[in-house]
């Protein structure tokens, strides 16, 4: 079986630029929608090319539908897509964990590896697909910024693992959702409501405590790990990652379904893995880990990191993207956790504080959404 629609879209839109439009399959019960199955090239038996009517996409003819005649549709496992999520969030969690246990590797060279990891899980893809490897001519500018703002996210996320607190890094990538909806207002005319406008505040808020300029808390702050100039540092640098990753986002809802989902993370690690490799030279800081326990954590840190983006993407696809995104709140939980029992330091009340103003905020914006969009389904309906 192949899919007829999936990740970020298959095929380039037909002529005159607008994408032929597709009966939606129908939904599960927990309402999450499936994509389209048709059978692979050749299961077909000879002289079966007319139009066949199948009740599962509203008359939708068959191959383009749900399923072909004759086979039985799956009983979606309640709670699923959830339950990946999740585990998505642990395997995050983990290998920023590792991350911060690594010694003497620098941030670049961590992503670097990652990139390889990546290159290595997608080329197969393109290849099966016939997707190539530049993407239609109007979108390579687009699917260039993309992939390049994604990896300079995945580096100063890095770096910020690494001199900051592995909870307080974690909180602050929380407020992507909030930036996104910002960004989609300003670059695609999308509706910024003041409800956005509050938990924008709640997220800046939240930052303010994790950061805790002395200008507003006075010279004597405590409760750092290391210095206050870098947990500064790293703070600008989460901030400037999770700015960077919301640009990609809107840059993806700009590039639309025109662009396979496999082609635009081919773009990330390509571009990202010529970017390490030239900042390592610049910086002279490749060299491969003294201890063998580094090397076999830097390649957890991309089996793990790979893991967390399969699991994430199978989440999106069979459950709806407002659960998923409340849900993926327990990152900051992991990160807690892991920070408490591994590296033995406490979390301030500040960054607990802002850690509740964060997620409180990414949760509304995430709510949010998800109703705009059942209401949009249901007004599409009648």
């Amino acid at each position: 079986m192949v899919l007829c629609q999936g990740g970020e879209g298959d095929a380039a839109p037909a002529a005159g630029g607008k994408e032929p439009e597709v009966p939606p399959c129908r939904e599960d019960g927990a309402g999450a929608v499936q994509p389209c199955l048709c059978p692979a090239p050749g299961v077909e038996a000879a002289g079966a090319e007319e139009s066949r009517a199948c009740g599962c996409c509203s008359g939708m003819s068959w191959p383009c539908c749900c399923e072909a005649p004759g086979t039985k549709k799956k009983a979606a496992c309640p709670g699923l897509g959830l339950f990946y999520t999740v585990l998505s969030a642990f395997l995050f969690s983990v290998a920023s964990l590792f991350l911060k246990k690594i010694e003497d590797v620098h941030s670049v060279e961590v992503s670097a590896f990652r990139c390889v990891f990546q290159m290595a899980f997608v080329l197969p893809g393109l290849i099966y697909y016939k997707t190539g490897f530049l993407g239609p001519k109007g979108k390579r500018i687009f699917l260039f910024f993309r992939g390049f703002l994604g990896s300079t996210a995945m580096v100063l996320l890095y770096y910020a693992y690494q001199v900051m607190p592995l909870a307080d890094a974690t909180v602050i990538t929380f407020t992507s959702p909030v930036f996104t909806s910002l960004l989609a207002w300003i670059f695609l005319k999308e509706k910024y409501s003041l409800w956005d406008l509050l938990f924008t505040l709640f997220a800046i808020t939240g930052v303010i405590l994790i950061a805790r300029p002395p200008f507003l808390f006075g010279s004597h702050v405590t409760g750092f790990e290391g210095s206050y100039t870098n947990h500064l540092k790293g703070t600008i640098a989460a901030i400037t990652s999770t700015l960077s990753a919301a640009s990609t986002i809107v840059i993806l809802r700009k590039v639309g379904k025109s662009v396979h989902y496999f082609l635009s993370i081919w773009y990330y690690a390509v571009i990202g893995l010529i970017g390490c490799v030239i900042a390592l030279f610049v910086l002279n800081e490749w060299r491969l880990p003294h201890c063998g326990r580094d090397r076999v954590f830097l390649i957890l840190i991309g089996l793990l990191g790979l893991g967390g983006q399969v699991f994430l993407t199978k989440a999106l696809q069979i459950e709806k993207a407002g659960p998923v995104s409340i849900m993926k709140t327990m990152d900051v939980v992991f990160a807690f956790i892991l920070q408490v029992l591994f590296l033995n330091h406490l979390p301030t009340w500040w960054t607990v504080g802002g850690a509740l103003c964060v997620v409180a905020s990414s949760s509304g914006t995430a709510i949010r959404k998800w109703r705009h969009s059942v209401k949009k389904a249901k007004q599409r309906e009648i």
